[in-house]
């Protein structure tokens, strides 16, 4: 519940005792559920591995329907759904490139490494009495 009020005075004229206005807005916690379309339709058109962005639209979608016609509970159960499959869209389509580019990364400093070492070892100069 949002209670606001108002009180009105214009400068110089003089003080009077004014009724307050008040405005009181009912917000019902149970309208809002959110459907998910936005991410759904993201995941859909650039995050589509094994078509979860697809099936994320679908249930968003019909979230929204249900929404729209009144069925809290579906809407909110469809909503949970299409969460679900938005989240496991998006953790596959970013934890694979970000596992690539740790085993470049690691790849290439255990290469430096390497190349480091090995060229130490053929930079080393022997006596001549080696090769006797």
């Amino acid at each position: 519940m949002i209670k606001e009020q108002h009180e009105v005075s214009v400068l110089g004229a003089p003080q009077s005792p004014r009724p307050v206005m008040s405005t009181v807005v009912h917000v019902q916690a149970d309208t809002v559920v959110p459907d998910h379309i936005v991410w759904s339709l993201f995941n859909t058109l650039f995050f589509n591995y094994c078509c979860l962005g697809f099936v994320a639209f679908a249930f968003s979608v019909k979230a929204r329907d249900q929404k729209v016609a009144g069925d809290l509970a579906e809407a909110r159960r469809l909503a949970s759904k299409a969460k679900c499959y938005n989240i496991l869209a998006t953790m596959w389509a970013l934890v694979p490139p970000l596992l690539l580019l740790a085993l470049v990364v690691t790849g290439a400093l255990h290469l430096s490494r390497l190349a480091k070492d090995s060229a130490a070892f053929f930079s080393t100069k022997f006596d001549d009495s080696d090769y006797d």
